[in-house]
């Protein structure tokens, strides 16, 4: 996972996976792109990070192919200015990943509707999250009892005898101590804590055991823990936007984006091979609204054609 503002983050508004998704790249360059398509949100999105994990291109390799998937529409690097409530300000740069081609324009729209965004949850440290999904538990049968386990404070009481044979606690003293322990425990208690305060400067003969260990958990009882107050979040906003070059971290203060690209990294990567140019939308949205290029629905009949090439193979 990459520092907080740099991790891979979704465009949005995709359309669902197709096998077309890259094929407009080169094999190279397709690889690398559903590579980085498969990372979790969040990843680090340097080509160094990236080449550190992939089996076969080394960094010059990925950072080639990084600058012409950039170049493709797929991917731009902003930096965001956020201002925070009590008036700290700092600059965030934002990685976003598009698996669905975007043209210049769509980006330099996207750039717009980032400025007076409310990016209050996200401007602190903390980017990556992680979630555990609840298991589904196993149901007894009819017939079956569950066992029950029994609890830290209980566990922890049965097993002082372990710890100093003259504390050898039977199940009744366990069930009548359990209370006091698993208040030790809710107030930040370990269950070391518990034995050695049930074990420390015992005499060399004990006879009740049970006795000794009610008066030293009522007498030595930890205090309770002071709740401390969260404090409330402070509203954050981006109150700008640029566009970043996605290899050198360059940003449109000091020189002009081209293509998600500095006018360095980009004539560096076009010297590479010819880069590819960005397709219409109406291409890009042809399958999906009915529309298409112009010409695309004209019929076409190669009867004649056919039956001339027929009859030239003795066919017909």
């Amino acid at each position: 996972m990459a520092k907080m503002g740099y991790g891979k983050r979704p465009a949005g508004d995709e359309d669902p996976y197709a096998d077309a998704d890259f094929a407009h790249l080169s094999p190279r360059d397709r690889e690398i792109a559903v590579f980085v398509d498969h990372l979790h949100e969040g990843h680090a999105m340097g080509y160094k990070a990236i080449a550190a994990e992939h089996p076969r291109c080394g960094q010059q390799a990925v950072r080639t192919s990084m600058g012409r998937i950039t170049l493709a529409g797929h991917l731009r690097w902003i930096k965001e200015h956020i201002t925070v409530e009590d008036n700290s300000m700092r600059w965030v740069t934002r990685t976003y990943w598009s698996r669905t081609r975007r043209s210049e324009e769509w980006w330099a729209d996207f750039v717009r509707e980032r400025d007076g965004k409310d990016v209050t949850e996200d401007h602190m440290p903390g980017l990556a999250r992680t979630e555990q999904a609840e298991e589904p538990s196993a149901e007894p049968e009819p017939d079956e009892q569950p066992a029950e386990e029994p609890s830290t404070a209980y566990q922890t009481l049965a097993e002082v005898r372990a710890a100093d044979a003259r504390m050898p606690l039977s199940a009744g003293d366990c069930r009548s101590l359990e209370p006091l322990a698993a208040e030790w425990l809710s107030r930040g208690a370990t269950p070391g804590d518990i034995t050695r305060a049930l074990t420390d400067g015992l005499p060399s003969a004990v006879t009740n055991p049970g006795g000794l260990a009610r008066n030293r958990l009522e007498k030595k009882m930890p205090p309770k823990k002071v709740k401390v107050r969260q404090k409330a979040a402070r509203r954050a906003r981006v109150t700008r936007v640029i566009m970043a070059c996605g290899l050198c971290d360059a940003d449109e203060r000091t020189t002009e984006i081209s293509g998600g690209l500095c006018r360095e990294c980009r004539a560096e990567i076009e010297a590479e091979g010819p880069v590819y140019g960005y397709v219409p939308d109406t291409f890009l949205r042809g399958p999906r609204d009915g529309g298409g290029l112009p010409g695309a629905d004209e019929v076409i009949d190669v009867t004649d054609r056919v039956n001339a090439l027929r009859r030239a193979a003795g066919l017909l």
